[in-house]
């Protein structure tokens, strides 16, 4: 048992007794201290730089107005303080009403009628109100209208502009940029809406297409583009070219593989040429008629012997 414990150390000791052995022992030892040292300097390094662009970054942008980077997530408002108090004096024109609904959002001037563009909105007591930016965007048109009642034009991401009409005191310019919520002007009349009253004429659109705002307020303004591109998706659905492939469905050669596939004709051809019908009846009809097969009558043959027998027996006599 004690030499056998003593051979382990014995090789170990053979191995430091070699003359590279104590080289290799230190070179090893200092590749691992370096490499762990090396670690821990990154490390280090990585913390001091995330914490300098940090601040770097903080003080570049101090001082600066704040800049809203996610207006689409807005929520569209009614371009008014109070909305319960508001009332509808004429509806957005929906192609897809029914007929008392667009009759009712007609606008009638000087001997024509009109497609209401937006909704024309006024307060329950008939006084003038303060209007107010719907969303956040830039104004991109102000202009003095006397049939329109004055407007102004804000625009705002992706294509989408809102319109404010028949106000007064227009307290924007163009250039400028409004929040929402922010008074641009004072609620007025306008000529071709009379019978409105002191109102705002308030119209949504994207790419310049009227649409109802009635059916995004409440919502965020992202809910106009997904609209828009739906609507685009109906007009561009293939149903023409669906009508074609139905006109173009294989009815016909359908019907006409049909035909030639079927083997009705084939099989009653078959049957006729097959079946044995025509001999049996021709068969039953001579029966019938009391001829054989080959047409003759059987009683004629006797009577034709009895006959020659008789001239032969005169003839003899």
């Amino acid at each position: 048992m004690r030499e056998e414990e003593k051979k382990p150390t014995s090789t170990i000791r053979r191995i430091l007794k070699q003359r590279w052995a104590l080289s290799a022992i230190y070179i090893a030892s200092a590749a691992i201290i370096l490499a762990a040292a090396f670690l821990l300097q990154n490390s280090f390094d990585d913390s001091a730089n995330d914490g300098k662009e940090e601040s770097a970054e903080t003080g570049k942008n101090y001082g600066e107005p704040s800049v809203e980077v996610n207006s689409n997530l807005e929520t569209i408002k009614m371009p008014v303080a109070d909305a319960d108090k508001s009332v509808i004096k004429k509806q957005f024109y929906d192609v897809n009403a029914d007929e008392k609904a667009q009759e009712e959002a007609l606008v009638f001037y000087n001997n024509r009628y009109e497609q209401n563009k937006g909704i024309d909105i006024a307060m329950e007591d008939g006084k003038s109100f303060d209007v107010k930016a719907s969303l956040s965007g830039n104004v991109t048109k102000v202009q003095d209208d006397a049939l329109l009642g004055n407007l102004v034009e804000v625009e705002h991401e992706d294509g989408v502009v809102t319109r404010y009409q028949s106000v007064k005191d227009i307290k924007v310019a163009v250039g400028d940029k409004v929040k929402q919520g922010q008074a641009i002007a004072t609620a007025g009349k306008s000529q071709i809406n009379e019978e409105a009253g002191v109102h705002v004429h308030f119209e949504i659109r994207k790419d310049n297409i009227a649409l109802n705002p009635l059916d995004f307020v409440d919502k965020q303004a992202s809910a106009i583009q997904s609209a828009a591109e739906a609507e685009a998706d109906k007009e561009e659905t293939p149903a023409i070219e669906g009508s074609e492939a139905d006109k173009e469905t294989p009815a016909v050669e359908g019907s006409e593989a049909d035909k030639e596939e079927t083997p009705a004709v084939e099989g009653s051809e078959t049957d006729k040429e097959e079946t044995p019908a025509v001999d049996e009846t021709d068969k039953s009809t001579d029966l019938d008629s009391g001829t054989d097969e080959e047409g003759s009558v059987p009683g004629e043959d006797t009577t034709e012997e009895s006959d020659s027998l008789k001239d032969s027996l005169n003839q003899s006599n």
